[in-house]
Formats: structure tokens, C-alpha cells, sequence
């Protein structure tokens, strides 16, 4: 494999503007503009590393010209959607910027999903073509037989055509794809951690509205970020666009190791990181992590998962450069910022609404309710999703209107906001138990039990009571050497805890069970508590 990829062919020239301020100052535009921006300007510049390989700006931008032009000779364009299913590498970026170039939609998919899950995206998607890895055709061999869509292999082991062989010449050149705001970029699905996944889809409005807060958040021409979690996630393509349309440099990590992603931030100098808190977690466990020259950090990010205050401060006392912890959804509905390292004295919040976002607070029937109370958050903002794909059943269920017919999306999730803006959550309400009539939210119990020093990581869910209608219990993963049983955890929480909110039990657990961005699972939880019961009975 080479270590840097060229291209000898001329790129095409943004002709209506000459700087990325100029591009992004316009109401309207896409990644695949300022990429070509970037290819004329400083084509030598590195794009993409992982591992020895690199590719610069110009590499880049020839191998979009020749993804986009090898769909439009299948016949693919605005309006058609691809599927990808694979594990991080170049290639899978490339591909999926190369589609974008085409104005075809892209469908990245969570490989370790079951395959009846995957097979079902793939449907639903109503994807044309299927770009999978050796790992991903293994995991769903026995669905791939019965999908209507072409299949072409990323890394040439899975079968069916290569993606090198697939695709267009090296000269080719694609059709201008007439791409409007409102056209599909993604179709992000979700986690499934309640259910079936939905397909979230993203316009190219929502992607651009992103790009033009880069700014904000001191992505430049010189950031180099580090991505460890997946490219199917909404969580790791919100840096990896705004890297990429500053003109950065993107590092990618196959799969998060704390030493390893500590080895190359301190090898390329690594300015930006987007990172969930389970991560921040175990790199701050690194016994030497202190050791490590982490001072080229100008900013980190968090999000996708509740960050504990006391995570943030750690993070804040040991590891150089700010750190901003962002709420939001994949949805869209508007974002929150905390700049942690600002507002020292807020670190239980997740910040004000970020500019152009707005946030209301509802009740249980929908009505609004005044500052300082307590209920859903709902929020809106120029990037919001067009809908869940093919279920606008499921899409008006997301959204709520204000008196005045204002659009604005569901979180599902409980919170207020402080006399100065800022929002403190609550819990999601999904996961908030209602006991003997009382609302417990799980995320205080939570708060009382990681006081303890033997508890390392823990999770509260509501289970079924014939007594209560729903009781907490609690499942904990020990600290090394620390008790072996939850009997004294029990009662040293319950003393600490309101008489509404004593926990029925705390099961001590290996792990919890999280997706790939961290979120824990309390739905596998509840199921497991429930077979545990039903074991015992």
C-alpha cells in the first residue's frame, strides 16, 4: 500500500468563490464543494491517515470524481440511495464522500446489528447498492441472498465485485448533480435501544448548517482530529464533515484502544477529537496518561452519553485545550454547548442552546411550560431532519408544534433550564420510573452510587412490581478487589437515598451493555433482570 496517493489529472476549480469563508458564507452548499475548494488550493495537503496510508486533497477529490461517475453509470443519482456496511477505513470515507459528490444518498449501517436488523435497513432504505467489508458479509451471510441490492466488496474479500474494479477510469468526470437543501445526504439509523431502528433522514441543509458553526468550535485548515468511534454514527460525522470542509486533517482509528489513541495523539499532534464519555473514561484510567504530550489539543469534544461532573473536571485538571460538551440529536431539534473549560462552575449542565438553536419545555399534554420547570425539552434549529423514512407516523410522533404552527423536534428527553440558560437533564423519559405514583429519575440514583469508591460504572432501570408498578434497581460494575456482592451497596444507598427512591436491588455486573457509541442498553438490562426473576421463580 502506498503512503501517498496523488492524482495527475486537473481538478476543476470552485469558479464562484476563493476562500472556504467565502463558500460558507452562502445559504446553501455541500462538503463535496469545499473538498474541491481545497484540492485546488492546497491539493498536497493530507485529507485522510490510518495506519501508513494517507491521501491528500487532490487524491481525494479524484477519487469522488471517479465514485460519483461510476454511480451515474449504473444509473444512480439524485434521489437513489446506497447502503455501506463495513468497518472504518479510507476507502469507506472516500466512498461515502464520492456518493455525496453524486447527489446519492448514503445509508451507513452498524455492522454488528443482527443481520435480520441489517437486512431490514438495507430494505427500508430501498438501497440500490450494498458496499460491504469481509466482516460484514461474514456476520449477515445468510440475509445477503434474499437483498435486491448490488453488492460490490470495499476490501475486495467479501465476494462480488471489488470497489476498485467498480470503479469509473481515473479521468472521469461526473455530471454536476443537481443537489437542493431539502435532496437526502443520509439515512441515519437508529441505535434501536427501544426498539426498531428508525431511518433518520438527514438534508444536505442540516449538513451545511453544521459546516458553517465549524468556525465556532476553531476547526481550521490545520486541525488534525481524531476519530475513534464509527462511521455510521452521527456522533463521529459531525467532526469528520467539519474537519474535512475547513480543510483538516481527519486520523482514523479502526477500532478505540486507549493506549493507541494516546500513541497517535501524541504522534501527529492532534488538535480536535470527538470522543463519548465511556472513552473519556478509560483514557483517563491510563495509568501514564499523564505522560503522554497531549499539549497540541486545542479542542475536545463529548457527546452521545451523560458525562459525569466529575469526568469533566478530571478532564479538564489533566488534558490541555477546551473542552465542550454537546447535547443534541441525531433528529436535529437544535444543540446545546457546554464550553466546560468557560464555565467551570456549570459542569452538571450540558450548556445554553448553541446560536440558531431554540428550546422549549413541555408537560406531559404537550403545553409549554415556564422557565425553571420541569418537563420534555423540544427543540429546533436550521439543521433538523426531514423525517423518518417511510414513517410519517413515526415522524409526526417526533414533532411537536408551538401556538404559532412553529416546527419543533421531540428529545424524549427531561430537563430545566437555569435562570442563566443553562440545561441540566434529568433523565431520558423513556427511562424515568413512575413508583407508587412518584417520578424517579434514574440518573440521581446513579449520581449517589458512583460516590462510592468500589463502583466503577452503574446503571439504574425501572423493573416491573406488582406492588409499585415500577422499581429501581441498580446494576454495577466493581472496581478490582473491590466487595463481591450488592448487599452492602444496597443498604449504604438506600440510606442515602429519598424514601421514593430506595432501590429494590443492585445486581453487580461484568459490564454494561453498550452500543457502539456508548450509550448503555437499559433495555438489555431489563430483560436481563426479568429472565433473572424468572430463573429464580
Amino acid at each position: 500500500m502506498t503512503t501517498h496517493e496523488t492524482a495527475d489529472a486537473a481538478v476543476t476549480t470552485v469558479a464562484t468563490v476563493a476562500t472556504v469563508a467565502e463558500l460558507l458564507a452562502k445559504d446553501f452548499g455541500t462538503v463535496a464543494d469545499l473538498i474541491r475548494l481545497h484540492a485546488t488550493h492546497r491539493p498536497e495537503h493530507p485529507a485522510f491517515i490510518l495506519g501508513g496510508r494517507q491521501i491528500n486533497y487532490i487524491g481525494l477529490d479524484r477519487m469522488m470524481d471517479r465514485i460519483a461517475s461510476a454511480l451515474q453509470r449504473d444509473g444512480l443519482g439524485v434521489g437513489d440511495c446506497i447502503a455501506i456496511c463495513a468497518g472504518t477505513s479510507i476507502d469507506y470515507a472516500m466512498l461515502y464522500l464520492g456518493a455525496l459528490r453524486a447527489g446519492v444518498t448514503v445509508a451507513p449501517l452498524p455492522p454488528s446489528s443482527a443481520p435480520e436488523a441489517l437486512a431490514g435497513m438495507i430494505q427500508d432504505s430501498d438501497a440500490r447498492m450494498l458496499f460491504i467489508d469481509e466482516d460484514a458479509a461474514g456476520a449477515m451471510a445468510s440475509m445477503l441472498p434474499r437483498l435486491a441490492a448490488r453488492r460490490v466488496t470495499i476490501d475486495g474479500k467479501a465476494g462480488g465485485a471489488s470497489l476498485h474494479a467498480w470503479l469509473a477510469s481515473s479521468t472521469a468526470a461526473p455530471a454536476t448533480a443537481a443537489i437542493l437543501p431539502g435532496t437526502a445526504f443520509n439515512i441515519i439509523y437508529s441505535s434501536g435501544t427501544t426498539g426498531v431502528p428508525k431511518g433518520i433522514v438527514q438534508p444536505f441543509s442540516l449538513r451545511w448548517a453544521q459546516l458553517q458553526r465549524s468556525v465556532v468550535l476553531e476547526y481550521s485548515g490545520n486541525a488534525v482530529t481524531l476519530l475513534s468511534t464509527p462511521l455510521y454514527s452521527n456522533t463521529t460525522l459531525v467532526s469528520f464533515f467539519s474537519t474535512l470542509g475547513m480543510g483538516g486533517s481527519v486520523v482514523l482509528l479502526e477500532k478505540f484502544d486507549a493506549r493507541s489513541y494516546l500513541e497517535l495523539a501524541e504522534r501527529h499532534r492532534v488538535t480536535h477529537t470527538m470522543l463519548v464519555p465511556v472513552q473519556y473514561q478509560r483514557l483517563m484510567a491510563v495509568p501514564d496518561f499523564d505522560q503522554y504530550d497531549l499539549s497540541s489539543y486545542r479542542m475536545k469534544f463529548c457527546t452521545s452519553a451523560p458525562c459525569s461532573a466529575a469526568l469533566k473536571q478530571d478532564v479538564l485538571a489533566r488534558w490541555p485545550g477546551g473542552l465542550v460538551e454537546l447535547y443534541g440529536m441525531t433528529e436535529g431539534g437544535g444543540s446545546c454547548q457546554l464550553f466546560a473549560h468557560l464555565h467551570p462552575g456549570k459542569l452538571h449542565t450540558v450548556g445554553t442552546p448553541a446560536p440558531g438553536s431554540e428550546f422549549r419545555v413541555i408537560d406531559e399534554q404537550g403545553r409549554e411550560l415556564p422557565a425553571g420547570e420541569t418537563g420534555e425539552i423540544v427543540g429546533r434549529s436550521g439543521g433538523m431532519m426531514s423525517g423518518y423514512h417511510k414513517q410519517p407516523e413515526k415522524t409526526a410522533e417526533a414533532e411537536w408544534h408551538d401556538a404559532a404552527g412553529v416546527r419543533f423536534i421531540r428529545t424524549g428527553d427531561i430537563g430545566r433550564f437555569d435562570a442563566e440558560g443553562f440545561l441540566t437533564l434529568l433523565d431520558r423519559k423513556k427511562d424515568m420510573i413512575i413508583s407508587g405514583g412518584f417520578n424517579i429519575y434514574p440518573s440521581d440514583l446513579e449520581a449517589v452510587l458512583r460516590q462510592h469508591p468500589a463502583v466503577e460504572d452503574v446503571a439504574v432501570a425501572g423493573v416491573a412490581s406488582e406492588r409499585w408498578g415500577e422499581t429501581p434497581v441498580a446494576f454495577v460494575v466493581l472496581r478490582a478487589a473491590a466487595m463481591e456482592e450488592g448487599s452492602p451497596l444496597l443498604s449504604w444507598a438506600n440510606e442515602r437515598l429519598g424514601k421514593m427512591q430506595r432501590l429494590a436491588a443492585v445486581e453487580i455486573v461484568q459490564a454494561l451493555p453498550r452500543s457502539a457509541i456508548g450509550k448503555v442498553l437499559k433495555r438489555e438490562l431489563r430483560d436481563q433482570y426479568a429472565g433473572m426473576v424468572k430463573q429464580a421463580a
